[in-house]
Protein backbone atom coordinates (compact mmCIF):
# COMPACT_ATOMS: atom_id res chain seq x y z
CA UNK A 1 0.00 0.00 0.00
CA UNK A 2 1.69 3.36 -1.21
CA UNK A 3 2.44 6.04 1.71
CA UNK A 4 -0.17 7.99 0.68
CA UNK A 5 -2.93 5.79 0.39
CA UNK A 6 -2.22 5.09 4.15
CA UNK A 7 -2.26 8.50 5.14
CA UNK A 8 -5.62 8.97 3.28
CA UNK A 9 -7.44 5.82 4.78
CA UNK A 10 -5.91 6.88 8.67
CA UNK A 11 -7.62 10.46 7.86
CA UNK A 12 -10.96 9.26 6.80
CA UNK A 13 -10.40 6.52 10.51
CA UNK A 14 -9.61 9.48 12.35
CA UNK A 15 -12.69 11.43 11.35
CA UNK A 16 -14.94 7.92 12.63
CA UNK A 17 -12.93 7.65 15.86
CA UNK A 18 -15.46 6.94 18.39
CA UNK A 19 -16.89 4.73 16.24
CA UNK A 20 -13.79 2.84 15.40
CA UNK A 21 -13.08 2.58 18.90
CA UNK A 22 -16.56 0.97 19.86
CA UNK A 23 -15.74 -1.71 17.04
CA UNK A 24 -12.56 -2.48 17.76
CA UNK A 25 -11.53 -1.32 21.26
CA UNK A 26 -14.74 -2.90 22.59
CA UNK A 27 -13.50 -3.31 26.13
CA UNK A 28 -13.07 0.26 26.39
CA UNK A 29 -14.89 2.84 27.00
CA UNK A 30 -15.46 7.22 26.31
CA UNK A 31 -13.97 9.58 28.93
CA UNK A 32 -14.34 12.92 27.57
CA UNK A 33 -12.21 13.64 24.39
CA UNK A 34 -10.66 10.65 24.61
CA UNK A 35 -11.40 6.59 24.41
CA UNK A 36 -9.48 4.61 26.92
CA UNK A 37 -8.64 0.85 26.67
CA UNK A 38 -5.69 -1.34 27.96
CA UNK A 39 -3.78 -1.71 25.21
CA UNK A 40 -4.06 -1.80 21.37
CA UNK A 41 -5.06 -5.33 21.47
CA UNK A 42 -8.16 -4.47 23.10
CA UNK A 43 -7.23 -5.49 26.83
CA UNK A 44 -9.72 -4.34 29.15
CA UNK A 45 -8.23 -1.26 31.19
CA UNK A 46 -7.07 2.64 31.12
CA UNK A 47 -3.17 3.05 30.18
CA UNK A 48 -4.44 3.77 26.44
CA UNK A 49 -5.84 6.56 25.12
CA UNK A 50 -7.05 7.82 21.30
CA UNK A 51 -7.78 11.32 20.64
CA UNK A 52 -11.29 11.15 19.68
CA UNK A 53 -11.69 14.74 17.93
CA UNK A 54 -8.99 17.11 16.60
CA UNK A 55 -7.44 19.32 18.72
CA UNK A 56 -4.08 21.70 19.08
CA UNK A 57 -2.21 18.64 20.96
CA UNK A 58 -3.07 16.66 17.89
CA UNK A 59 -5.48 14.96 15.34
CA UNK A 60 -8.07 12.22 15.69
CA UNK A 61 -7.41 8.60 15.79
CA UNK A 62 -3.48 9.06 17.29
CA UNK A 63 -3.25 7.02 20.24
CA UNK A 64 -0.37 6.73 23.07
CA UNK A 65 -0.43 3.93 25.62
CA UNK A 66 0.92 5.64 28.72
CA UNK A 67 1.51 2.02 30.54
CA UNK A 68 4.42 1.14 27.59
CA UNK A 69 5.00 4.24 25.13
CA UNK A 70 3.32 2.55 22.57
CA UNK A 71 2.17 5.09 19.66
CA UNK A 72 -0.04 4.97 16.52
CA UNK A 73 -3.22 5.61 14.38
CA UNK A 74 -6.47 3.70 14.16
CA UNK A 75 -4.91 1.33 10.84
CA UNK A 76 -2.20 0.65 13.67
CA UNK A 77 -5.87 -0.60 16.12
CA UNK A 78 -7.15 -2.39 13.43
CA UNK A 79 -3.93 -4.58 12.84
CA UNK A 80 -3.17 -5.31 16.08
CA UNK A 81 -6.97 -6.08 17.28
CA UNK A 82 -7.55 -8.37 14.29
CA UNK A 83 -4.13 -10.10 14.29
CA UNK A 84 -3.25 -8.61 10.48
CA UNK A 85 0.26 -8.67 9.18
CA UNK A 86 0.18 -7.33 5.56
CA UNK A 87 -0.59 -3.71 4.92
CA UNK A 88 -2.68 -4.78 2.18
CA UNK A 89 -5.01 -6.95 4.95
CA UNK A 90 -4.82 -4.10 7.30
CA UNK A 91 -6.32 -1.99 4.14
CA UNK A 92 -8.99 -4.03 3.39
CA UNK A 93 -10.32 -4.36 6.21
CA UNK A 94 -9.94 -0.78 6.71
CA UNK A 95 -12.27 -0.43 3.71
CA UNK A 96 -14.55 -2.61 4.73
CA UNK A 97 -15.31 -1.00 7.55
CA UNK A 98 -15.74 2.70 5.63
CA UNK A 99 -17.49 0.81 3.11
CA UNK A 100 -15.04 1.52 0.47
CA UNK A 101 -14.71 0.55 -3.20
CA UNK A 102 -11.75 -1.83 -3.31
CA UNK A 103 -8.55 0.11 -4.99
CA UNK A 104 -8.86 0.18 -8.86
CA UNK A 105 -6.63 -2.42 -9.90
CA UNK A 106 -3.11 -2.24 -11.44
CA UNK A 107 -2.42 -2.01 -14.70
CA UNK A 108 -1.42 -5.54 -15.67
CA UNK A 109 2.36 -5.62 -17.11
CA UNK A 110 3.29 -7.16 -19.62
CA UNK A 111 6.09 -9.47 -18.31
CA UNK A 112 5.13 -12.53 -16.41
CA UNK A 113 6.40 -11.81 -12.83
CA UNK A 114 9.72 -12.78 -12.23
CA UNK A 115 10.71 -15.97 -10.12
CA UNK A 116 11.80 -14.39 -7.15
CA UNK A 117 15.68 -15.64 -6.59
CA UNK A 118 15.56 -18.73 -3.95
CA UNK A 119 15.51 -17.66 -0.48
CA UNK A 120 15.58 -14.00 -0.83
CA UNK A 121 13.71 -11.68 0.88
CA UNK A 122 11.02 -11.18 -2.17
CA UNK A 123 10.59 -14.89 -2.40
CA UNK A 124 9.85 -15.13 1.47
CA UNK A 125 7.61 -11.80 1.12
CA UNK A 126 6.02 -13.87 -1.68
CA UNK A 127 5.45 -16.93 0.63
CA UNK A 128 3.72 -15.04 3.68
CA UNK A 129 0.97 -13.68 0.63
CA UNK A 130 0.29 -16.82 -0.26
CA UNK A 131 -0.08 -18.08 3.16
CA UNK A 132 -3.35 -17.70 5.05
CA UNK A 133 -4.56 -16.78 8.95
CA UNK A 134 -3.69 -19.66 11.21
CA UNK A 135 -6.74 -20.24 12.83
CA UNK A 136 -8.63 -23.04 12.33
CA UNK A 137 -5.22 -24.68 10.58
CA UNK A 138 -3.29 -27.31 11.65
CA UNK A 139 -0.85 -24.51 12.95
CA UNK A 140 -3.14 -24.28 15.91
CA UNK A 141 -3.88 -27.67 16.55
CA UNK A 142 0.20 -28.15 16.20
CA UNK A 143 0.90 -25.25 18.39
CA UNK A 144 -2.21 -26.59 21.00
CA UNK A 145 -0.57 -29.91 20.86
CA UNK A 146 2.51 -28.04 22.89
CA UNK A 147 0.36 -25.78 24.97
CA UNK A 148 0.36 -23.05 23.43
CA UNK A 149 -3.65 -22.22 23.33
CA UNK A 150 -3.57 -18.25 24.19
CA UNK A 151 -2.81 -17.07 20.10
CA UNK A 152 -3.37 -13.16 20.77
CA UNK A 153 -0.75 -11.11 19.12
CA UNK A 154 0.43 -13.65 16.28
CA UNK A 155 -0.67 -11.95 13.42
CA UNK A 156 3.30 -12.65 12.18
CA UNK A 157 2.06 -16.41 12.42
CA UNK A 158 0.44 -18.17 8.75
CA UNK A 159 -0.08 -21.30 7.57
CA UNK A 160 0.57 -23.03 3.70
CA UNK A 161 -1.29 -25.99 3.20
CA UNK A 162 1.04 -27.31 0.38
CA UNK A 163 4.81 -25.75 1.37
CA UNK A 164 7.92 -26.69 -1.21
CA UNK A 165 10.20 -29.09 0.71
CA UNK A 166 13.10 -30.28 -1.02
CA UNK A 167 16.11 -32.10 1.09
CA UNK A 168 18.63 -31.20 -1.31
CA UNK A 169 19.40 -30.51 -4.61
CA UNK A 170 19.40 -33.46 -6.12
CA UNK A 171 16.29 -35.08 -4.03
CA UNK A 172 12.69 -34.57 -5.70
CA UNK A 173 10.26 -31.69 -3.75
CA UNK A 174 8.07 -32.42 -1.67
CA UNK A 175 4.75 -30.46 -0.41
CA UNK A 176 4.02 -30.42 3.57
CA UNK A 177 1.70 -28.11 5.39
CA UNK A 178 3.83 -25.99 7.44
CA UNK A 179 3.64 -22.87 9.94
CA UNK A 180 5.12 -19.75 8.18
CA UNK A 181 6.29 -17.06 10.54
CA UNK A 182 7.13 -13.44 9.14
CA UNK A 183 9.94 -12.00 9.70
CA UNK A 184 10.18 -8.40 10.07
CA UNK A 185 13.07 -5.10 10.84
CA UNK A 186 11.94 -2.37 13.51
CA UNK A 187 9.81 -0.51 11.35
CA UNK A 188 7.69 -3.93 10.52
CA UNK A 189 9.50 -4.12 6.87
CA UNK A 190 9.15 -8.10 5.60
CA UNK A 191 12.66 -9.24 5.42
CA UNK A 192 12.42 -12.98 5.74
CA UNK A 193 10.74 -15.97 7.02
CA UNK A 194 10.82 -19.03 8.94
CA UNK A 195 8.73 -22.56 7.78
CA UNK A 196 8.14 -25.65 10.16
CA UNK A 197 6.93 -27.82 8.26
CA UNK A 198 3.71 -29.76 9.71
CA UNK A 199 2.74 -33.58 9.58
CA UNK A 200 -1.42 -33.80 9.50
CA UNK A 201 -1.26 -36.77 11.23
CA UNK A 202 0.56 -36.80 14.51
CA UNK A 203 0.08 -32.53 14.72
CA UNK A 204 3.50 -32.71 15.27
CA UNK A 205 6.98 -31.49 13.18
CA UNK A 206 6.84 -33.25 9.60
CA UNK A 207 8.89 -36.38 9.47
CA UNK A 208 11.86 -35.35 7.13
CA UNK A 209 15.24 -34.22 7.64
CA UNK A 210 14.98 -30.32 8.78
CA UNK A 211 11.58 -29.57 9.20
CA UNK A 212 12.55 -26.19 10.48
CA UNK A 213 14.23 -23.71 7.97
CA UNK A 214 14.41 -19.88 7.65
CA UNK A 215 15.29 -17.62 4.24
CA UNK A 216 15.83 -13.96 3.59
CA UNK A 217 17.72 -11.60 5.52
CA UNK A 218 17.49 -12.43 9.47
CA UNK A 219 20.75 -10.73 11.08
CA UNK A 220 19.18 -7.76 13.53
CA UNK A 221 15.73 -8.97 12.49
CA UNK A 222 13.04 -11.63 14.27
CA UNK A 223 9.62 -12.51 14.49
CA UNK A 224 7.74 -10.44 16.52
CA UNK A 225 4.51 -10.58 19.08
CA UNK A 226 3.31 -7.00 20.06
CA UNK A 227 4.45 -4.09 19.20
CA UNK A 228 8.03 -2.73 21.32
CA UNK A 229 8.23 -0.41 23.77
CA UNK A 230 10.11 0.15 26.57
CA UNK A 231 9.63 -3.32 27.88
CA UNK A 232 10.58 -6.75 25.68
CA UNK A 233 11.30 -10.22 26.00
CA UNK A 234 13.83 -11.81 23.09
CA UNK A 235 14.36 -15.57 22.78
CA UNK A 236 15.17 -17.76 20.37
CA UNK A 237 12.64 -19.92 19.10
CA UNK A 238 8.71 -19.63 17.96
CA UNK A 239 7.56 -21.87 20.85
CA UNK A 240 10.28 -20.87 23.33
CA UNK A 241 9.12 -17.08 23.09
CA UNK A 242 5.03 -18.22 22.93
CA UNK A 243 5.25 -20.40 25.61
CA UNK A 244 6.59 -17.32 27.63
CA UNK A 245 3.20 -15.32 26.30
CA UNK A 246 0.94 -18.19 27.75
CA UNK A 247 1.50 -16.30 31.55
CA UNK A 248 2.73 -12.81 30.11
CA UNK A 249 0.34 -12.31 27.20
CA UNK A 250 0.80 -8.41 27.26
CA UNK A 251 4.34 -8.64 26.97
CA UNK A 252 6.08 -7.40 23.79
CA UNK A 253 8.17 -10.28 22.59
CA UNK A 254 10.53 -11.55 19.40
CA UNK A 255 11.80 -14.27 18.28
CA UNK A 256 15.12 -14.44 16.98
CA UNK A 257 15.47 -17.98 15.73
CA UNK A 258 18.91 -19.00 16.22
CA UNK A 259 21.28 -18.35 19.26
CA UNK A 260 23.74 -16.42 17.00
CA UNK A 261 20.53 -14.34 15.82
CA UNK A 262 19.37 -13.68 19.28
CA UNK A 263 22.87 -12.12 20.37
CA UNK A 264 22.28 -10.03 17.56
CA UNK A 265 18.97 -8.30 17.82
CA UNK A 266 18.33 -4.78 17.01
CA UNK A 267 16.86 -2.75 20.05
CA UNK A 268 14.07 0.12 19.51
CA UNK A 269 15.11 3.49 20.33
CA UNK A 270 11.98 3.33 22.83
CA UNK A 271 13.70 -0.08 25.03
CA UNK A 272 14.32 -0.02 28.20
CA UNK A 273 14.71 -3.45 29.88
CA UNK A 274 14.97 -6.50 27.91
CA UNK A 275 14.20 -10.32 29.25
CA UNK A 276 17.01 -12.27 27.66
CA UNK A 277 14.61 -15.52 27.07
CA UNK A 278 17.69 -18.07 27.25
CA UNK A 279 17.63 -21.60 26.34
CA UNK A 280 19.65 -24.29 28.73
CA UNK A 281 22.65 -25.05 26.37
CA UNK A 282 25.91 -23.74 25.45
CA UNK A 283 24.89 -21.81 22.90
CA UNK A 284 22.29 -19.58 25.09
CA UNK A 285 24.74 -18.79 27.67
CA UNK A 286 27.00 -17.28 24.82
CA UNK A 287 23.94 -15.33 23.52
CA UNK A 288 22.58 -14.34 26.71
CA UNK A 289 25.81 -13.24 27.18
CA UNK A 290 26.44 -11.30 24.54
CA UNK A 291 23.04 -9.88 24.93
CA UNK A 292 23.96 -8.47 28.50
CA UNK A 293 26.68 -6.70 27.14
CA UNK A 294 25.36 -5.23 24.15
CA UNK A 295 22.14 -4.19 26.27
CA UNK A 296 24.01 -2.52 29.22
CA UNK A 297 26.25 -0.58 26.78
CA UNK A 298 23.40 1.83 25.26
CA UNK A 299 21.56 1.89 28.87
CA UNK A 300 19.10 -0.82 28.60
CA UNK A 301 18.60 -2.91 31.90
CA UNK A 302 18.96 -6.89 30.56
CA UNK A 303 17.34 -9.44 32.89
CA UNK A 304 17.97 -13.06 31.91
CA UNK A 305 14.95 -15.49 32.76
CA UNK A 306 16.05 -19.27 32.13
CA UNK A 307 14.08 -22.83 32.02
CA UNK A 308 13.79 -25.31 34.78
CA UNK A 309 14.87 -27.85 31.49
CA UNK A 310 15.94 -27.39 28.25
CA UNK A 311 13.63 -24.22 27.30
CA UNK A 312 10.10 -22.55 28.04
CA UNK A 313 7.86 -25.04 25.68
CA UNK A 314 9.55 -27.72 27.34
CA UNK A 315 8.78 -26.65 31.23
CA UNK A 316 5.35 -25.19 29.82
CA UNK A 317 4.69 -28.88 28.73
CA UNK A 318 6.40 -30.74 31.81
CA UNK A 319 5.50 -28.66 34.44
CA UNK A 320 1.63 -27.16 33.39
CA UNK A 321 0.78 -23.66 33.23
CA UNK A 322 0.24 -22.61 36.92
CA UNK A 323 3.54 -24.35 38.05
CA UNK A 324 5.14 -22.72 35.20
CA UNK A 325 3.24 -19.25 35.62
CA UNK A 326 5.09 -19.41 39.33
CA UNK A 327 8.11 -20.00 38.21
CA UNK A 328 8.13 -17.17 35.18
CA UNK A 329 6.73 -14.60 38.40
CA UNK A 330 9.68 -15.03 40.67
CA UNK A 331 12.17 -14.36 37.35
CA UNK A 332 10.12 -11.12 36.40
CA UNK A 333 10.27 -7.56 37.57
CA UNK A 334 7.41 -7.15 40.18
CA UNK A 335 6.22 -3.79 38.15
CA UNK A 336 5.95 -5.87 35.13
CA UNK A 337 3.98 -8.66 36.98
CA UNK A 338 1.64 -6.22 37.81
CA UNK A 339 1.88 -5.24 33.98
CA UNK A 340 1.93 -8.19 31.74
CA UNK A 341 1.38 -11.21 33.97
CA UNK A 342 -2.04 -13.06 33.08
CA UNK A 343 -3.84 -14.19 36.49
CA UNK A 344 -4.60 -17.75 36.96
CA UNK A 345 -7.48 -18.95 35.88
Amino acid sequence: MARHDASDLAHSLGRLAEVVCRHYLSSGHREGRYWLVGDVRNTPGRSMYVRLKDSPKGVAGKWTDAATGEHGDLLDVIRESCGLIDFKDVADEARTFLSMPPPEPEPRCQEPLRPAPSGSPEAARRLIGMSQPISGTIVQAYLRERGITDLRGTGSLRFHPRCYYRPDEHAPTETWPAMIAAVTDLDGKITGAHRTWLDPRSRNKAPIDTPRRAMGDLLGNAVRFGLGGEVMAAGEGIETVLSLRQVLPDMPMLAALSAAHLAAILFPDTLRRLYIVRDNDPAGDGARDSLIERANAVGIDAIVISPALGDFNEDLCALGIEHFRQKSRMQIAPQDVARFMALAA
